[in-house]
């Protein structure tokens, strides 16, 4: 054998083999891209069954995960501008939020969207919201503007504590925000918070999803073009793990990318959101209508 033909052999040995495609031939979750409007106005046709009935959803998740962010971006999609009403901090590491608040969102000048979000301070490992406080709030218990602390739970004689919530009061839908690229290194702690949590709204038959935020810094195909969202396998992978962890379905779990940095709208962005709300709205209308049932039937016996 001559020195060019073993030279020849040896790369023929050294060729590494194909790698597999990075994007699946068609998405795993289908999505209407171009649905934009006739989503806007299932929003702006909803109305809870109940005349005055609010439908509340209740943000939580760890620090940083983008909670605040995720209200400015429903509200942005809403309005058809970037809005910024939930402040956010991109300077520190600590928890922004530190207080329970309550955001309505403005239909009309006179009129608001019947569904309002509830923004609470995020989970850490050794600091953060009390999970105490947050089966509180799940309650009605907590009013807004309440400051919570670190150290202790809520007391029943706190002037922010609500003896007697309402229907409206009570939150209908548990929304878990979670940076989907900590997937793979959020502390067990976190991750127990998040089940403790999530046990209690189950008791309480509160219906609960995941947001999956920041998905264009998971990898560049995602980055490069938002439709590739549900073609990507190793996304599809991280969603599943955090449903085996945690136990939030597949169906219920839904990754967005926020409005951060944007100045303008971005349909794709939109539709991501849009689907994600849909859903909120559709599993927390449930809720409502499944406490009214059982109100009908334990005063009818």
């Amino acid at each position: 054998m001559t020195f060019l033909q073993k030279l020849g052999f040896w790369r023929k040995k050294e060729r590494k083999e194909p790698k597999a495609p990075l994007l699946l031939s068609k998405p795993w979750r289908p999505i209407n891209w171009g649905d934009r409007q006739s989503s806007l106005q299932y929003m702006k046709d909803y109305r809870p069954q109940t005349d005055g009935q609010q439908l509340r959803i209740l943000l939580h998740g760890p620090v940083g995960a983008g909670k605040s962010s995720f209200i400015n971006s429903v509200q942005s999609v809403l309005h058809g501008r970037i809005y910024a009403q939930a402040l956010t901090d991109n300077t520190s590491h600590d928890c922004f939020t530190k207080r329970y608040t309550t955001y309505n969102i403005q239909k009309g000048r006179d009129t608001f969207y019947p569904f309002v979000f509830n923004d609470i301070m995020g989970l850490a490992k050794d600091k953060g919201v009390q999970v105490d406080d947050i089966k509180l709030a799940l309650k009605g218990h907590v009013k807004d503007n309440y400051r919570f602390n670190r150290d202790s739970r809520m007391s029943e004689d706190d002037p922010f504590y609500n003896n007697h919530p309402t229907d409206n009061d009570k939150v209908h839908v548990l929304v878990c925000v979670i940076d989907a690229n900590t997937i793979t290194c959020m502390h067990k702690e976190i991750e127990e918070k998040i089940r403790n949590i999530r046990k209690e709204a189950t008791h309480l038959n509160i219906p609960q999803v995941a947001i999956f935020t920041k998905i264009d810094e998971v990898c560049p195909e995602i980055k490069e073009n938002i439709q590739n969202v549900y073609k990507v396998n190793y996304l599809k992978e991280k969603m599943e793990q955090f449903s085996v962890t945690v136990g939030v379905p597949m169906n219920c779990i839904f990754p967005v990318k926020n409005y951060e940095s944007e100045i303008d709208l971005n349909s794709d962005v939109d539709a991501l959101i849009l689907s994600a709300l849909k859903h909120i709205i559709n599993l927390g209308d449930d809720c409502i209508n499944f406490n009214k049932s059982q109100q009908r039937h334990a005063m009818s016996c």
